[in-house]
């Protein structure tokens, strides 16, 4: 395991980056914890496979007593993890194990039930399966074998590849079924042995974190709706759902981008090739509306979604370039990288805000980010 964080930390004057949007983005956050918008919050900037600013602000935990949020602080990704978990399938369409053509049932034979014979893996991973309703139990958080057999019951609301429309959870819980089943082991493990080690984030990037790590865990937290995501259970940090139970430092999700930036290498380390980095951030859906997004074109790459060209976006600012790509979590983050500079940007809180105060904060937070770019 490498002794130092792969991404230098330099200074944004030496990087390319703007002090006043900065200043105003630092001033926009404490303004946010001080009115009681969310306990606490962690940033960071990164170019040229360099750090410019990494900062935590508020409280990690508030019961029963506070603790500050701190440089090693982990904070649930939500959604975000879904790019991880692509990244994993990347890695072995690279080593020819599978192509995102394939069916799901080319290697799950029983996943052809109800007429799901013919589903790719590239209508999972842009959210045209079909079932975006479907979600395993609890009980099969920590029991693959039920977790299996339960994916293989979902059932199709609609024909594949007939609508638009995100799967908050069913797409990549299949995907980590796939990946068991083509690997023989724990999707954890796949998750960590082909993005997080490699990339030397052993330590700041998790799928299935670990119980000697939990103590570092932000708490995360919702409105008291029926509803309301967010588990701080042992049992739930520790299945590392692939849809939305990651954990990780801003810092790590800057280094993850900043490898895609640099066309799949971070330093002297290559993860990826260019090739598959250029082709799962390309726009696959372009401008059809995602129902579950209010009809936002959300430009689906093969992980990452994309800024596009039009009037209306999600999460990765407004003034953003087209070619802008990265991924959210529900209510609390956003995640990006601008190939027309380099930048790469976290930005993780530890409460789940309902829209449209969500959205408009983070089109401001994404535009501070980008408008301090040289």
């Amino acid at each position: 395991m490498p002794n130092a964080f792969p991404l230098s930390l330099s200074d944004p004057d030496m990087l390319g980056f703007a002090r006043k949007p900065l200043e105003h983005l630092d001033r926009l956050i404490r303004r946010h914890i001080e009115e009681g918008r969310y306990p606490g919050c962690q940033i960071a900037l990164a170019r040229q496979g360099k750090l410019a600013l990494y900062r935590s602000y508020g409280d990690a935990r508030i019961e029963p007593k506070r603790v500050p949020a701190g440089d090693d602080t982990l904070w649930l990704l939500f959604s975000n993890t879904k790019v991880l978990t692509m990244a994993a399938v990347w890695s072995l369409v690279e080593d020819g194990v599978l192509s995102f053509n394939d069916r799901v049932a080319d290697h799950i034979p029983e996943f052809a039930r109800h007429g799901k014979g013919e589903i790719t893996l590239f209508q999972l991973a842009t959210h045209q399966a079909g079932f975006p309703g479907a979600n395993v139990s609890r009980d099969a958080w920590a029991d693959h074998a039920r977790m299996r057999a339960e994916v293989c019951d979902f059932r199709p609301e609609w024909p594949a590849g007939s609508r638009l429309h995100y799967h908050p959870r069913a797409a990549h819980v299949t995907l980590a079924v796939v990946l068991e089943a083509v690997t023989g082991e724990d999707f954890r493990d796949v998750i960590r042995e082909r993005v997080s080690d490699p990339l030397g984030l052993s330590r700041e990037l998790f799928v299935g974190l670990p119980r000697a790590e939990q103590s570092r865990c932000a708490d995360i937290h919702a409105p008291p709706t029926p509803d309301a995501p967010g588990d701080n259970s042992a049992a739930f940090r520790e299945a590392g759902l692939p849809h939305g139970g990651g954990f990780g430092t801003a810092r790590a999700m800057a280094a993850f981008y900043q490898m895609m930036l640099g066309g799949g290498r971070l330093g002297d380390l290559r993860v990826f090739s260019r090739r598959m980095i250029e082709f799962v951030t390309r726009d696959f859906t372009a401008d059809r509306p995602d129902e579950y997004m209010s009809g936002i074109p959300m430009h689906r790459g093969l992980g990452p979604h994309s800024r596009g060209s039009g009037e209306r976006t999600r999460g990765l600012g407004g003034i953003a370039a087209p070619g802008t790509y990265g991924h959210g979590g529900v209510g609390s983050s956003y995640c990006w990288a601008d190939p027309t500079s380099g930048v790469s940007f976290a930005y993780i809180t530890n409460f789940v805000s309902p829209d449209p105060w969500h959205s408009a904060r983070m089109d401001r937070v994404s535009n501070l980010a980008h408008a301090a770019i040289e």
